[in-house]
């Protein structure tokens, strides 16, 4: 048994002995990264070829047995090769950082009358004023010369008060009979209005920190880039952040794909539009017809395979130049996801798409929509098999010793995953993407099946933002049906124990079995803790900013602080001397660096912390601290701990109660501040 441990050993060693530092981040070495692959590639063919060889059914199983082990072997096959695509992207990365450096300091240096024009593009269509005004006033603070940026508000829903404050803040606002084509739609309208060389595409909460142009522009210095994207980071938490409570380790579930897999399809000339971030270039919208194509709901990615026919690649920047919001609730990550799933499919049908003309092998691949269609399917039947095996006898791999699943499968299976955590240790954890592929499953299956045998026809869904996308509560399909699969599988277990009831007779089995079925209940028991919302979380986004600042509590006094993070309704101070703020203050004048004396009433006191609320802010200085938090490039992203130490905080999240959420700060309104205050903070 110990010589079929040395495949096994070999991986954990090469896993643990290989330097981090030459697979990712800046100092990524690219025959280091491809040495890795190869060694990857070797190991999976030698799993290929005994999976091929020597684990299919033969004679001495039944026909069920048959239909399912070949299920499963196929379901695996297609996994191995969108797996297989996943790791060429990593050989390719790309990091246009330096160019973007070129770029802006060559733009810099330009005069104002020669920069190019830009139309800034923010399409909008249910959203509230507190999700839209952060977007507007950002596109309106871009640094860009103004005669050479016009702002444009994108209305599909028609709304007054918003044509009203466009016109109050200098934005353009634009409305359309009709919705015909949703966002794009809506993006072709606006095409046809403007005449700048270049436009820039927001979604209505995505807002844009002030050097965005600068950074961006620069990569058109080729004339063979036809958009740049910019990646879509985030500035509140997520549904697994936010249910797992692990937002200050765990980063949002899109960093893997706005990391490691964009830079990787950028290497080969593969990334593709993602809607809201990116800047186009008019010439090339006009060799494609002078208009977004309206074929499928994710037009952006259609875009960038139309353009490609042309002749134009879109370049991929991967750099926090603007910050949106993450669904704020399942529901609406579910909405989101069908959609993403639902547009890529729609893509196959067309003539445009990878099975079109004029495109290369390798963007066919790659642009082929594998994830979406398999990923439920084998998530599903990844979680079904013990159960069908405990309580049929099946096996998924028939006659199958269990030395042989030691030497060939497991380091298979150990390498793969561990492989793509060293090449992307900031976006990919095993575990938490697990829970996160399973919990979409069953949502995002019907889709798949429905768009696969009706490709259009299907109703448009906008993701919810903002209020209409905080509900609370349970998704209680994700509840139920973890609970019953693991009620069925430990069932079987109890079954199998008893020797006058065992079903599943082979002693190599039981081993595998009870591996795999102890590690799908302990993965649906996470399922379960992430599908209950936490208690909704109301108030602004905190950013971090620590820096000194001065408040005073009564005329003449002024005493010295740490402002620890700051939010658009209030503050959270650490204050240097707590015995000479008192113990019954209620109001503070808080002189916040950039922003002026605040009143500011105190919510919650502990020692020498102090939060407060903000009280009176006039529109002009409310514009100021939202232009000081989002456009100036604060960031309150995650610092991701290591995949082993996220791992364990999901588990013991199993065996740990919801932590109540924080509420709004709320200046009280039934008692106005002190009137020495009102005089010093009034606008």
């Amino acid at each position: 048994m110990a010589s079929h441990l040395v495949p096994v050993a070999l991986v954990l060693a090469i896993g643990m002995l290989i330097p981090r530092a030459w697979l990712a981040g800046p100092t990524a070495r690219r025959g280091a990264i491809w040495t890795l692959l190869a060694a990857l590639a070797a190991l999976l063919a030698r799993y290929l070829h005994w999976r091929v060889t020597a684990t299919l059914p033969g004679p001495s199983s039944g026909l069920g047995e048959t239909l399912f082990a070949l299920t499963l072997f196929v379901i695996e096959m297609v996994i191995w090769v969108d797996t297989i695509l996943l790791f060429t992207n990593q050989g390719r990365r790309r990091n246009n950082s330096a160019l973007a450096d070129e770029g802006e300091a060559r733009l810099r240096a330009t005069a104002a009358a020669d920069l190019p024009t830009v139309d800034v593009f923010i399409a909008t269509y249910n959203e509230d004023l507190d999700v839209l005004e952060k977007t507007i006033l950002g596109a309106l603070a871009l640094d860009w010369p103004r005669d050479r940026l016009r702002v444009c508000v994108l209305d599909d829903g028609a709304r007054g008060w918003l044509k009203d404050y466009c016109a109050r803040k200098g934005a353009d606002y634009f409305a359309r009979e009709g919705n015909a084509h949703a966002k794009a739609g809506n993006i072709n309208a606006a095409i046809a209005r403007t005449d700048g060389d270049y436009f820039m595409v927001l979604d209505a909460d995505f807002v844009p920190h002030r050097n965005f142009l600068y950074r961006a522009m620069g990569l058109f210095e080729d004339p063979k880039v036809g958009i740049v994207q910019i990646p879509h980071n985030f500035y509140n938490a997520d549904p697994m952040q936010t249910n797992l409570n692990l937002r200050k380790a765990l980063p949002d579930d899109q960093r893997i794909f706005f990391g490691s897999i964009m830079e990787g399809r950028d290497g080969w000339d593969a990334a593709f539009c993602c809607g809201s971030n990116s800047v186009t270039r008019r010439t090339a919208i006009e060799a494609v017809g002078g208009a977004l194509p309206t074929e499928s709901i994710t037009e952006d990615m259609l875009l960038t395979l139309v353009m490609l026919r042309k002749g134009y690649i879109t370049r991929y920047l991967n750099e926090r130049l603007a910050v949106g919001l993450a669904p704020e609730s399942l529901s609406a990550m579910y909405v989101q996801r069908a959609r993403w799933a639902r547009g890529a499919i729609q893509i196959l049908y067309l003539r445009d798409g990878p099975f079109g003309p004029n495109l290369s092998w390798y963007h066919r691949f790659l642009f082929l929509p594998l994830h979406w269609i398999i990923q439920p399917i084998m998530m599903i039947a990844s979680f079904l098999t013990p159960a069908i095996c405990l309580w049929t006898g099946w096996s998924p791999l028939p006659q199958t010793p269990i030395h042989e699943l030691l030497e060939y499968q497991v380091p298979t299976l150990i390498a793969v995953p561990w492989a793509l955590v060293m090449l992307d240790s900031k976006g990919f954890f095993p575990l938490a993407s697990t829970v996160l592929a399973t919990l979409q499953a069953p949502r995002i299956l019907p889709t798949v099946i429905a768009t696969l045998i009706r490709p259009h026809g299907h109703a448009f869904k906008v993701t919810p933002k903002g209020k209409a996308a905080q509900a609370q509560g349970v998704d209680r399909l994700m509840i139920y049906a973890p609970l019953m699969l693991i009620i069925v599988t430990a069932l079987g277990f109890v079954v199998n124990a008893d020797f006058s009831t065992r079903i599943v007779l082979s002693a190599d089995q039981m081993p595998l079995l009870t591996f795999w079925g102890v590690v799908t209940m302990l993965i649906l028991s996470v399922v379960q803790v992430v599908a209950v919302a936490t208690p909704a979380e109301t108030g602004d986004e905190r950013f971090p900013v620590e820096q000194p600042c001065t408040f005073h509590t009564r005329p003449g006094q002024r005493l010295d602080a740490q402002l620890d993070w700051l939010s658009v309704s209030g503050a959270g101070l650490r204050i240097e001397s707590a015995p000479d703020v008192g113990h019954n203050v209620r109001w503070l004048q808080l002189d916040v660096p950039g922003l002026g004396p605040v009143a500011a009433f105190v919510e919650s006191r502990d020692e020498d912390e102090i939060e407060v609320s903000f009280h009176g802010l006039d529109e002009d200085r409310r514009d100021r601290l939202i232009l000081m938090l989002f456009s100036e490039g604060i960031d309150n992203s995650t610092r991701p701990a290591g995949a082993f130490a996220v791992t364990v905080a999901i588990v013991a999240r199993i065996f740990r109660s919801q932590k109540t959420r924080r509420g709004t700060l709320r200046a009280a309104t039934a008692v106005a501040p002190p009137a020495w205050i009102t005089t010093r903070t009034a606008g």
